[in-house]
């Protein structure tokens, strides 16, 4: 039976996952903007609204608290529903430790990116994008996120931390794929409205 209970355990992580990944998504289309820091109970990426209140989907039940109009880390003290520690980056490591085997679900974005040179720490701005206004922002801010994960992945060693990473990926492709829906790149052929 411990195998049965490993497969559940593995199974509601990954429905967590898929939650958070979910959240975060809808919130960046919200325009909430996703952190270069981590929370540091749960390791997941961080989000901060227009007032700069941080917000982790994890710790925060994804499910009720954004449904219900979401309480939101205002900086004062800890996150609720956790004693302290507070929110902010964790130091640096003083040495990138070696890299760990990768769980499969994360190889076909880690092996898009084996072969490139390892970038700056912080991604860089990308091109302006087709389509401006809001939608254009965000596409470009998610393109940005997505670029910082994916020069990350490969240096993670960290397999809860590659996992956040696939997630963040996840999301961020989803979130794309949700504002090209609103408004196609240039030369992309819209079908012809429906009569």
């Amino acid at each position: 039976m411990a195998l049965n209970g490993g497969a559940d355990e593995a199974e509601a992580r990954r429905e967590r996952q898929d939650r958070a990944s979910r959240a975060m998504g809808g919130l960046l289309l919200r325009g909430y903007r996703m952190l270069g820091s981590a929370c540091p109970r749960c390791g997941t990426i961080l989000l901060q609204d227009k007032e700069q209140r941080l917000l982790c989907v994890t710790c925060q039940d994804p499910e009720g608290d954004l449904g219900r109009g979401l309480r939101i880390w205002g900086g004062e003290g800890p996150l609720p529903s956790h004693s302290p520690p507070l929110l902010s980056p964790p130091p640096p490591p003083a040495a990138p430790p070696p890299p760990a085997p990768r769980p499969e679900h994360c190889e076909g974005a880690a092996a898009a990116f084996r072969g490139a040179a390892p970038g700056p720490p912080e991604p860089p701005e990308p091109p302006e994008s087709p389509g401006g206004g809001a939608v254009g922002a965000a596409r470009a801010a998610l393109l940005q996120k997505l670029l910082w994960a994916a020069q990350e992945l490969p240096r993670t060693a960290s397999l809860e931390a590659s996992a956040q990473l696939c997630g963040l990926v996840r999301a961020c492709a989803d979130a794309l794929g949700g504002l090209q829906a609103l408004d196609p790149p240039p030369g992309t052929a819209q079908p012809p409205p429906k009569p």
